[in-house]
C-alpha cells in the first residue's frame, strides 16, 4: 500500500510527536509499504519542499507559527491548515494517489483535508487521537464555551467524522466518548503510544559536565513547555527540595510558557532548576541518556486523559519516571501496577516532593523501577505493536 501520513510535526521537529511519526512511518516502510509525510513548516523558504528522508518522500508546506506562536495567533494558523496544505500541497497529492491516509491529532484541522483526499482516492483513513481539545483547554480554563467554543467543537466533529478508525491512547479515552454519547457515532479503540526498540547507538553526550551536574540526582522533563503542562507544577517542585544539595531540575524544550518561567526562575533566584533550548532529536536522545529521573506534569484541570509522548523516551533508557497528574488519568494505574515510577495527583505539592525525595535517597529503587519501565515499554508501548494494530483493520501486514 501506499500510506500518507498527515501530521503537524515530523523530524527534525524535537516533539514527542515527531518522532512517534517518525517511528511509524519507518516501521510500515520495514512492513513493505510505501510511505509520504506531509506536514506544515514555519521555516521553509517556498511554498513546499519535497525532500527524501530514510526511503520517506517527505512534503513540508510553508505555513504560519503554530508552536511557538501567542494561542490567538496559532489558532489562526491551525484553522487555516486544511486549505493551505491543500492548495499549496495539491499537485504533490494528486500525483501520489494513496491507499490510506493516517493522521495525527493534535490538530483538529486536519478534517477537510482528509474528506478532500478519501474522495478523491477512495480510501480509509485512520486517526491517531492525542488530544481531545477544546474539551482539555476548558477545563484548564483557557476556554470557555461561547462562539469560539463552539467553532472549535464542529471542527472537532469534523475531524473525527473523516476517519474511519479512530485510535485513542487510553482506556479512560474510551469513557470519555461513551460518557458523551459518541461510542456509537464513532469506531474506536484504544491505540498505545509506542516506540522503536530497536534505536541506533546514542552515544551519551558530555551534557552533566557542561551544565555543571556531576553529583546530583537529576530530574528531567523534555518536550512542550506549554499549559497543557502546567510547568509551574515543576518549578513548585524545585522549590520545596531547595534543601536537597543533589538535587537539580533540568527542563529541556520550547513553547509559550518558556518566557514566563524564566521570568519566575529569576525573581525566586532559583538555583537548581534550569530551563534548556530544545535540541535536535539525536541529541535530545543522547541528553535523555545521562540523566536520572524523567518527569511527567499534566495540569489537574483535565478530565480528559492521556499518556504524554515524553514518557516512551524515559523508559527507552529504563529512567524511573516521577508524575503529577490530573485525577483519574490511568496513566497512574498503569505506571503503578507495573512499579515503573511514582504517581501522584497535581496540587499535592507535599506528596509530589515526597515522593522525589524518596527518588533521590534511594539508588537501588530508581534502578528497579527503571528496569521495570523498559520492561513496561517492550510489552506494550512498540512501534510494530501500534503499526499491526492499524493496518489489520485494511488488510495490510501486521
Amino acid at each position: 500500500m501506499r500510506i500518507l501520513l498527515l501530521v503537524v510535526y515530523y523530524l527534525p521537529s524535537t516533539t514527542s510527536s515527531a518522532k512517534l511519526m517518525s517511528d511509524l512511518a519507518m516501521e510500515f516502510q520495514r512492513l513493505g509499504h510505501e510511505v509520504l509525510v506531509a506536514a506544515p513548516d514555519e521555516t521553509t523558504l517556498h511554498d513546499t519542499e519535497i525532500s527524501e528522508e530514510n526511503g520517506i518522500r517527505v512534503l513540508r508546506v510553508r505555513t504560519g507559527k503554530i508552536k511557538t506562536a501567542a494561542r490567538w495567533v496559532r489558532g489562526i494558523n491551525e484553522a487555516r491548515l486544511s486549505d493551505l496544505m491543500w492548495k499549496k500541497g495539491r499537485h504533490f497529492f494528486e500525483s501520489h494517489p494513496c491507499d490510506l491516509i493516517v493522521y495525527y491529532s493534535p490538530t483538529i484541522f486536519f478534517g477537510s483535508l482528509v474528506k478532500r483526499l478519501k474522495r478523491r482516492f477512495r480510501c480509509p483513513s485512520y486517526l491517531i487521537l492525542r488530544d481531545l481539545f477544546p474539551q482539555w483547554a476548558v477545563d484548564a480554563g483557557i476556554l470557555r464555551k461561547g462562539l469560539v467554543h463552539s467553532y472549535l467543537k464542529m471542527k472537532e466533529r469534523q475531524h473525527h467524522e473523516a476517519a474511519d478508525v479512530i485510535g485513542v491512547q487510553s482506556p479512560a479515552n474510551l469513557d470519555y466518548f461513551r460518557d458523551n454519547g459518541l461510542d456509537r457515532k464513532y469506531r474506536l479503540e484504544v491505540l498505545y503510544n509506542w516506540t522503536t526498540l530497536n534505536e541506533e547507538k546514542i552515544v551519551p553526550g558530555a551534557y552533566r559536565k557542561d551544565l555543571g551536574l556531576q553529583g546530583k540526582v537529576v530530574f528531567f522533563y523534555g518536550g512542550n513547555i506549554g499549559v497543557a503542562q502546567d510547568v509551574d507544577n515543576i518549578l513548585r517542585l524545585a522549590i520545596r527540595l531547595q534543601d536537597e544539595p543533589t538535587a537539580y531540575f533540568l527542563i529541556v524544550g520550547d513553547g509559550s510558557e518558556v518566557p514566563r518561567l524564566k521570568a519566575a526562575i529569576a525573581e525566586k533566584g532559583l538555583t537548581n532548576i534550569a530551563l534548556h533550548p530544545a535540541v535536535g532529536q539525536r541529541e535530545y536522545l543522547s541528553m535523555l541518556s545521562e540523566f536520572d529521573i524523567g518527569l511527567i506534569s499534566l495540569d489537574r484541570g483535565f478530565k480528559t486523559q492521556n499518556f504524554p509522548g515524553k514518557m516512551l523516551g524515559y523508559m527507552y533508557f529504563a529512567m524511573p519516571m516521577l508524575a503529577s497528574i490530573n485525577p483519574g488519568n490511568d496513566l497512574q494505574t498503569i505506571l503503578e501496577a507495573r512499579e515503573a515510577g511514582l504517581v501522584c495527583i497535581n496540587g499535592d505539592d507535599e506528596q509530589f516532593a515526597a515522593l522525589a525525595r524518596r527518588l533521590l535517597a534511594d539508588a537501588g529503587l530508581r534502578d528497579r523501577l527503571g528496569r521495570n519501565a523498559r520492561t513496561l515499554l517492550e510489552s506494550t508501548f512498540s512501534v510494530s505493536g501500534a503499526a499491526g494494530q492499524i493496518l489489520a483493520h485494511f488488510g495490510g501486514k501486521r
